[in-house]
């Protein structure tokens, strides 16, 4: 069957995500057939270099063969049980393995279903914590400018993306936003590091002032991802956690999209060598396989909880699916495939050969800014005044189209076109990868 056929199936039926689906009256969407590798293929035969991991999940491939031989054997043994009441091995080998790959001191494992859940099981967590321990005053919570922390109300509500969070304001608890480390607003001639810590000003100042009425700051660490790839120096974590442990707030670590390698390191966190109160992870735990999400924790905290029934003091949230055995047996075959060779290293040279293969556009008048945090690397367009482009000009679609016409997926957000392929991308991959993104932005940027 062809991709008119699908297209006109899914379009009867469908209703997608992030997406004007007007839009699909002039922009065709893909409908894929297959996977392999860093490769999708349409049921037309085209093929589409996978250069954003499906949004940020896929780390080994599509179809990876280990991941999907791991799952097969798990759901002939036992694919769902209730997690209230019963376990089962494959949820008790992650806690485990997660506890000890995480920053020392997060001890206790919570599952949910997406990143998003993640994020509103850590601020509930936050909060009722402070409640236990006899101070309801805590409820608020800080957040970056140009954060973004997932979809559901609780997690829109400690984001800062106009785009997503705007239409439902009048739903939204209201967060403490303080300014963005943000080193895209850097003076000329100013480091990384200083603009960090310049900025970590406002967040000192907030938290001195209002510290008991503040439960959790929730940063995405190292870079702002949905916030158009943003990125900071790691000495602000450094200084976060030292004022939050100072001023009794506790520090929410959302790894969902910098985690397992993203940024150079397992956890981002690592380059500040912290360990948040909670870490929230997804997207890439499963290899892009199955949803699965995860909030790490401190024993302390899990030990507020932990009192006879009557002192209704559990932590009373749950989602169907929790702690799903195919999820994590998923999460488990990708932490083997982590394991099973020097993945860092390897990338560390693949983020290397993508930094260099897109420097001509240095000199390029309308890319205002390359930078790079790992495996995500990002290319800024703008006009050449200095001034960003109007976002009705939708210059990123541009780029997205030519893309697709020249075998890449690429998803620019707004004006930022942006790397963020799975871990075996080939040199060969990477130069195509690159290729296509400077013709696309070159003709993206044209007029």
């Amino acid at each position: 069957m062809s991709n008119q056929h699908w297209r006109e199936r899914d379009l009867a039926a469908l209703w997608h995500p992030c997406s004007q689906m007007k839009d699909h009256e002039w922009l065709p969407m893909i409908p894929i057939r297959r996977g392999r590798g860093v490769w999708l293929e349409d049921y037309d035969g085209h093929r589409y270099l996978d250069a954003i991991s499906s949004w940020w999940v896929n780390l080994f491939g599509h179809a990876n063969e280990h991941v999907a031989a791991r799952i097969a054997e798990q759901a002939r043994e036992l694919e769902h049980v209730i997690l209230a009441g019963f376990s089962h091995a494959p949820a008790i080998e992650l806690a485990e393995r997660l506890t000890q790959l995480a920053p020392p001191g997060l001890e206790r494992v919570f599952y949910a279903d997406s990143g998003s859940a993640a994020v509103e099981i850590a601020l509930k967590m936050s909060f009722h914590y402070w409640l236990n321990q006899g101070q309801a005053e805590k409820t608020r919570f800080v957040c970056l400018s140009g954060s973004y922390h997932g979809e559901t109300l609780g997690a829109l509500a400690v984001g800062d993306v106009g785009l997503y969070r705007d239409t439902y304001k009048p739903l939204l608890l209201q967060p403490l936003v303080v300014p963005s480390p943000d080193c895209f607003e850097r003076e000329p001639g100013q480091s990384w590091a200083e603009f960090s810590v310049e900025r970590f000003r406002d967040m000192e100042k907030l938290l001195a002032e209002r510290h008991s009425e503040i439960a959790a700051v929730i940063v995405e660490p190292l870079v702002q991802c949905a916030g158009g790839m943003r990125m900071y120096h790691p000495v602000y974590l450094e200084r976060l956690r030292q004022a939050c442990d100072r001023y009794g707030v506790h520090l929410i670590a959302d790894e969902i999209a910098v985690g397992f390698g993203r940024t150079g390191t397992l956890f981002a966190c690592e380059q500040a060598g912290i360990r948040p109160d909670f870490m929230c992870l997804s997207k890439g735990l499963t290899g892009g396989f199955l949803p699965l999400s995860a909030v790490l924790t401190r024993e302390s905290i899990y030990q507020a909880f932990y009192h006879d029934y009557e002192q209704l003091k559990a932590f009373m949230h749950s989602h169907s699916y929790t702690g799903n055995a195919l999820c994590c047996t998923a999460a488990l075959a990708t932490l083997d495939l982590f394991e099973a060779s020097d993945v860092l290293a390897d990338n560390r040279l693949k983020s290397k050969r993508m930094r260099e293969r897109v420097a001509e556009l240095e000199d390029h008048p309308n890319v205002h800014e390359i930078r790079q945090h790992g495996m995500i690397l990002a290319m800024e367009m703008g006009r050449s005044d200095g001034q960003p482009y109007p976002w009705e000009e939708r210059r990123g679609i541009r780029v997205y189209r030519y893309g697709l016409e020249h075998e890449t997926l690429l998803r620019p957000l707004g004006n930022v076109v942006y790397f963020m392929p799975p871990y075996v991308i080939n040199d060969e991959e990477i130069d195509q990868l690159a290729r296509v993104a400077i013709e696309g932005i070159h003709q993206a940027t044209r007029d």
